[in-house]
């Protein structure tokens, strides 16, 4: 057990673990009493369900110290960081001084400017710095609160005291991490969280919103939304985590419009007001009229509306110049100056090179020291100087010299240790806590008893999770009773608001859509890679009708490239060409480009799906991309193993949609996914039956065999018609059939069923989008079975082409009426 408890922490550094006298710490010694020391072994199982939880949970944060890049796992580490009630309590006053004092500050650079002529702050920090908005000169946010949600990165140094070395005050990330990080390690060892009094999280969160409730006329009733970049931001599992906590809208810039000075999220019900945004995007991008021209992540008018008084916007645009590291040094002088008291919370010595005397005495500690950029646009990002090289100090004193101003220096604290669970024992890491101040009203804040740490790889000083860091949870104990406060609703809700539906975004509307169209795609595309590789080594194989009508097929659906020989010139090429296409990269429309395209439209609707269904969307891309990388391997190209492949993924895009039918509520958003398979699949199969019939393979049993595998009607057509292998038999069965939902007929009644309940459609009446559709209704078996013309069924074939066209029509005027907004008539979403 001694050795499975570790070593101690570095030289210089505090052990969170272990006192001056090498004995575990009391609140330590009490958690493994929980676990039990003789039971450190099951850590490995416990490390291993966390692991596992995470990926299941898609927790990812985008590492660009990583050069694979993309998204990544989120970085956990199993044990928590345990914080006393006494080191709490001086953690909460300074961090509650410091909310308060920033939130003065704010408010004195935008409206007096006493601060500036006193010379308390150079002008150089402020109206200097490229995130001073002077647009919200003379504004008064509501409540007067110009911050809502406030981050401070503290340090415990080797004396025990915290310090701040940082803070966040545009859009602060973390509080969605944190609480995913709480959930995944609560679960891991609950008799330590239950048994050891760990403050919980929720009450600060409901503190949040019913703060912003009362800061805005419409209170309880008011709509807030949770501003993202969106889906390829770094942080966006955590934008998408918060909404859904917090059942709020997450809304795109793009969902938005703003209206006579008010905000309005665009749904498919219409134009519904927006009264309050807590933002996760910089200033700079929220309003490409007064802000950043080029900035297609904001709304133009935002600003406007914001000082009208008709929005709040959390944080308020303008607080970029309080993240300025050179800030921390002129904090104890405000403090004094606007609250009269000292910092209770200590920041660490900090120099801003701009001030000639600052320069003069930091450039002989350089190499004891931090050089900070004094925004994040200059420099090159956080330097220690004991990392330098003599020749790299001299050329980055250089620099200062030639513009101090760029340049902030910081004293050096060597991080506490705490520690972390590596496979056979415990392992001491630095680390850095991040907390939360929340606005719980009118410039009143609380401070989230908990954090998210910040671990830094071994080895290594900074703990930064854009350099390849990990987290961990903190759990803050406390010796009164502990809150068990949730987001449940506790006064009755009225029957409106229980009546009230979710609104459906258009963005949230259009990426529904083409999930239910890559979804069916994919499914058609598996189901024709499929038949083709059968029939290429069926009894069939020497069929020139059937060759012909598979390489039609595969062609029109992308499943091979336009210059490959077709199948009954070459089997063999076009066989292994359509095993080398199925990747995701292959550049072909394929198997693996579809599953892929599944994937990105589930991610940006990932607020919307249950987190079983995101699951198993990956879980299919990842199995199939890993069988193509070992298909591209074998240099035969063996079907068998193809095939193999494509029979998983089929058996896996078959719960999807099931997930799909059975696990979503039918709102809108659903409708429109079902739309989109719908529209998918009348057009494939028209054209697959109209090839099939102008390649005569429906004279031969292998080309008939082939079509009604492909219309997935396989064992109903043998059990109804038996030997029967005729075009009567067919058409009746995947043409005229409303009880077949491959059916033409089918698919058809459920477009007109599915559109008739969109928004904005009068009861009972027919829908508009729908009134261009084929109408079965005068379809006859008769009809469609006459050949008398040039031996083909004339009028089968010229329905079969209005089916087709019918798809892509009503695919385009769906986009113009619900997506891009562009039908004229459609005045609710115009006006």
């Amino acid at each position: 057990m001694a050795a499975a408890m570790g070593g101690r922490a570095d030289a210089g550094h505090l052990d969170e673990l272990r006192d001056e006298a090498g004995a575990i710490r009391p609140h330590w010694t009490e958690f493994f009493e929980h676990v039990g020391f003789e039971g450190l072994g099951d850590l490995n199982r416990r490390q291993h369900n966390l692991a596992r939880q995470i990926r299941d949970n898609g927790v990812t944060y985008n590492v660009y110290a990583d050069d694979q890049g993309g998204q990544r796992p989120w970085a956990l580490d199993l044990l928590p960081m345990i914080v006393t009630p006494d080191d709490w309590a001086s953690i909460e006053a300074g961090v509650l001084q410091r909310a308060d004092l920033l939130n003065r500050i704010c408010a004195d650079i935008y409206g007096p400017r006493e601060l500036l002529k006193r010379a308390l702050l150079p002008a150089a920090l402020v109206q200097g710095h490229p995130g001073y908005v002077r647009a919200m000169h003379g504004v008064s946010p509501p409540g007067d609160t110009w911050l809502h949600i406030a981050a401070f990165d503290l340090a415990r140094g080797p004396d025990g005291r915290w310090w701040v070395v940082s803070q966040r005050t545009q859009a602060p990330s973390g509080l969605g991490y944190l609480l995913e990080n709480r959930i995944a390690i609560s679960r891991q060892f609950p008799k330590a969280f239950g048994g050891m009094k760990v403050q919980r999280l929720a009450a600060s969160y409901r503190a949040l919103m019913e703060g912003i409730q009362r800061m805005v006329p419409e209170g309880a009733n008011a709509r807030i939304a949770l501003l993202t970049p969106g889906p390829y931001n770094e942080t966006y599992f955590e934008h998408a985590y918060l909404a859904r906590y917090l059942g709020l809208s997450l809304v795109e810039g793009s969902d938005l419009t703003v209206r006579d000075q008010r905000v309005y999220l665009k749904t498919l019900q219409g134009l519904e007001p927006v009264h309050a945004l807590i933002k996760r995007l910089d200033d700079e991008w929220l309003d490409p009229l007064e802000l950043r021209s080029n900035s297609a992540l904001g709304v133009p008018g935002l600003l406007q509306a914001l000082r009208a008084g008709n929005l709040l916007l959390a944080n308020a645009p303008g607080t970029a110049p309080l993240e300025s590291s050179a800030l921390l040094g002129f904090l104890p002088a405000l403090s004094r100056h606007l609250l009269g008291q000292e910092l209770a919370l200590p920041s660490l010595d900090t120099w801003w090179c701009g001030e000639a005397a600052a320069l003069q005495r930091v450039l002989p500690l350089l190499k004891q020291s931090v050089i900070k950029p004094t925004r994040p646009d200059l420099g090159k990002g956080t330097q220690m100087g004991q990392r330098l090289s003599a020749d790299a100090l001299d050329q980055l004193t250089g620099r200062m010299v030639r513009q101090p101003e760029n340049y902030t220096v910081q004293t050096y604290l060597p991080l506490s240790q705490t520690p972390t669970w590596k496979g056979d024992h415990l392992a001491p890491r630095s680390a850095m806590l991040r907390v939360f101040a929340l606005a719980e009203g009118p410039q009143s804040w609380r401070v989230l008893p908990g954090g998210m740490v910040r671990l830094a790889p071994r080895g290594q000083l900074m703990a930064s999770m854009q350099r390849g860091g990990s987290s961990a949870d903190c759990w803050v104990l406390t010796r009164g009773e502990v809150d068990h406060t949730t987001l449940l609703n506790q006064a009755p809700i009225p029957i409106d608001q229980l009546e009230h539906k979710r609104p459906v975004t258009s963005r949230a509307a259009e990426n529904l859509f083409w999930l239910g169209r890559y979804t069916e795609r994919a499914e058609n595309s598996v189901r024709l890679a499929q038949i083709a590789l059968r029939s290429l080594h069926g009894e069939d194989q020497s069929s020139p009708a059937l060759l012909n009508w598979l390489g039609a097929s595969a062609m029109g659906n992308g499943l091979v490239l336009p210059d490959v020989p077709s199948a009954a010139q070459s089997p063999r090429v076009f066989e292994r060409s359509l095993i080398a296409m199925l990747a995701p990269d292959s550049g072909a429309h394929s198997v693996g480009f579809n599953l892929r395209a599944l994937s990105q439209a589930a991610a940006s609707v990932r607020e919307r799906l249950s987190q079983e269904q995101r699951n198993l969307i990956e879980r299919v891309l990842v199995a199939f991309s890993d069988a193509c990388e070992q298909l591209s391997a074998d240099a035969e190209y063996a079907p068998q193993e193809a095939l193999n492949a494509l029979e998983l993924t089929s058996e896996g895009l078959a719960a999807i949609t099931g997930a799909q039918t059975d696990r979503m509520v039918r709102d809108d958003g659903w409708r429109l996914l079902s739309i989109g398979r719908h529209i998918e699949r009348l057009g494939t199969l028209s054209q697959a039956l109209a090839d099939g019939l102008t390649h005569a393979s429906l004279s031969e049993d292998g080309g008939f065999e082939a079509l009604v595998a492909l219309f997935d009607s396989t064992i109903t057509f043998h059990a109804r018609y038996q030997q029967r292998r005729d075009l009567p038999a067919l058409v009746d069965m995947l043409v005229l059939d409303r009880d077949n939902p491959r059916s033409l007929a089918w698919v058809l009644g459920t477009l007109r069923s599915r559109l008739s309940k969109l928004a904005n459609t009068v009861h009972g009446e027919v829908s508009e989008l729908a009134q261009p559709l084929p109408d079965p209704a005068g379809w006859t078996l008769t009809a469609f079975c006459d050949t008398t013309a040039r031996g083909q069924p004339s009028a089968l074939l010229a329905v079969l082409s209005q089916c087709r066209q019918a798809a892509m029509d009503l695919s385009d005027d769906i986009n113009r009426r619900h997506f891009s907004h562009a039908d004229r008539d459609n005045q609710a979403l115009m006006t």
